[in-house]
């Protein structure tokens, strides 16, 4: 991953090699302070919300009166309400659920309500439409980080998820980064999941991606375009938490990883002078860890711009939100209340 090495990854971890590959950005590594380990929660500390209490999980399923009360409002009895793997519930329930109509409930060790069915059965605005009713109901003490549609299609006994799932998330509970930026009109743009993370509160336009491909292949069209205005590109990478880490996939992952550092040679062409490109994480993600849950760790954070210094070591960040902080500071906008701004070390 020589890109990757370059921009300051191999003074974090070992990597083979790294050591004669020159350095073009500077390099550190956060600590999560919020109570949880999953995408709202990490995503939401990065733009300068802490949650001091974590989001409800639901290891033995949702309370009875939940589901009772789900249940009456979609006109429809539900299947499942475990802790369940989301390919692994369709397979046992699939057939039940296509013969009765009944919607697959499940969560995971997220704080996450998610509904599969299939899309000849419940059709996607319907299930859409279903999931907008749970996200009402999961309120007060069971409000949820996301309600998750989880369609499939296929065939008895090769049943596959479709791509066309969508995240139904908690609204942010106070002002975040995205809220300055837009109120001092800084464009900002979502790509792939960021704008279902924040309900799209302070996101002015939203590209829709699947996958980790797209989502690279649309920012990097974002960057190209002659129309851009440049503000503030927000993305994320699907793929290494959803199909490798979740999955127990390192393999899987090391190529994600391989393809995402032959990516990077285009993007960093892409950068005007005045950009700055951020890489990070939301929370752990360690595919060899014998669980299919996050991990709770430090995460990289590589920075590199064209008119910044090289090489400079940022140390560990006592929180998600210095990276906020640190937009801000590019922005030269007023400070949000948490987080510690790199961005004079980067500058010199």
């Amino acid at each position: 991953m020589p890109t990757l090495a370059s921009l300051g990854l191999g003074r974090l971890i070992h990597l083979q090699g790294s050591s004669a590959v020159p350095l073009l950005g500077s390099y550190g590594k956060m600590l999560e302070l919020s109570k949880g380990k999953d995408t709202t929660t990490g995503h939401w500390e990065m733009m300068g919300l802490v949650l001091n209490t974590p989001l409800p999980t639901y290891p033995n399923g949702f309370p009875a009166e939940v589901i009772a009360e789900f249940e009456t409002k979609i006109n429809r009895k539900t299947l499942g309400n475990k802790t369940a793997s989301g390919t692994e519930i369709i397979k046992e329930l699939g057939d039940v659920h296509v013969t009765s109509g009944s919607p697959i409930v499940y969560t995971s060790q997220d704080s996450v309500f998610q509904i599969a069915a299939h899309e000849e059965v419940i059709p996607l605005p319907e299930l859409y439409q279903i999931c907008l009713v749970a996200r009402a109901v999961l309120r007060g003490e069971h409000s949820v980080g996301r309600v998750i549609a989880r369609p499939f299609a296929g065939k008895s006994g090769s049943y596959q998820r479709t791509p066309n799932r969508h995240d139904y998330s908690l609204l942010p509970f106070s002002e975040t980064v995205l809220d300055r930026l837009a109120q001092a009109k800084v464009p900002t743009l979502s790509v792939g999941k960021i704008w279902d993370i924040f309900a799209g509160r302070g996101i002015a336009r939203e590209i829709p991606a699947k996958g980790n491909r797209e989502v690279m292949d649309q920012t990097l069209q974002a960057l190209q375009s002659p129309g851009f205005a440049r503000g503030f590109l927000f993305a994320n990478l699907v793929d290494f938490d959803m199909l490798y880490n979740h999955r127990q996939d390192p393999i899987g992952f090391m190529q994600a990883m391989v393809d995402f550092d032959r990516f990077l040679p285009s993007l960093l062409a892409a950068m005007q002078p005045q950009d700055v490109l951020m890489i990070t994480a939301d929370h752990g993600n360690d595919p060899t860890d014998n669980s299919t849950d996050h991990t709770r760790e430090y995460v990289p954070l590589l920075v590199y711009g064209k008119a910044l210094r090289v090489g400079i070591d940022l140390g560990v960040r006592q929180g998600f939100y210095d990276c906020g902080q640190t937009v801000l500071d590019f922005f030269s906008l007023p400070p949000h209340p948490q987080g510690r701004s790199f961005a004079r070390e980067l500058l010199g």
